[in-house]
Formats: structure tokens, C-alpha cells, sequence
């Protein structure tokens, strides 16, 4: 028993320290992880994982998301 106590609380703790965009948005394209430069048009943000991550993870999610760029569309507005 103690054993299964040990394995729900380590994945109930990777769970909160990771985003959903990051575990559920898919692979990451090089759009995504690269910021934009000036005169470049601004990335697009997936509002559904922000609120997912607010919801659910809380200001640790949202974190990670944006660190990993997850949270953001993986293909440039209008494509």
C-alpha cells in the first residue's frame, strides 16, 4: 500500500508541475519555440490551455507553458 501511495503522489506532482498545453498540445514546431523579432507578427496564443492550466495547475502551469511556448499555435496566423 505504501508503495501505491509513493507512485500516485509522484505522478499527481509531475501532473501539477507540468502545463497542459505541454502534455496535451502535441510536438512543438520551431514557430512555436522561437520568439518572434521586431517586425515579426506576434505568435498566437491557445486560450482553451490557458484557462485549462488557471483552472487545473495554476500559476506553475501557465509558467511552464509559456516557458516551453507550448501555449502557443504551432503555425504563423492566416496559414
Amino acid at each position: 500500500m505504501k508503495k501505491f501511495n509513493s507512485i500516485i503522489s509522484v505522478l499527481l506532482i509531475v501532473g501539477l508541475l507540468s502545463g497542459c498545453a505541454t502534455i496535451l498540445g502535441g510536438p512543438r514546431t520551431s514557430y512555436q519555440v522561437t520568439k518572434p523579432t521586431q517586425g515579426q507578427p506576434q505568435r498566437q496564443v491557445r486560450v482553451g490551455y490557458i484557462i485549462a492550466d488557471a483552472v487545473l495547475t495554476g500559476a506553475l502551469g501557465l509558467i511552464v507553458d509559456f516557458a516551453t511556448g507550448a501555449v502557443y499555435k504551432p503555425t504563423p496566423a492566416g496559414n
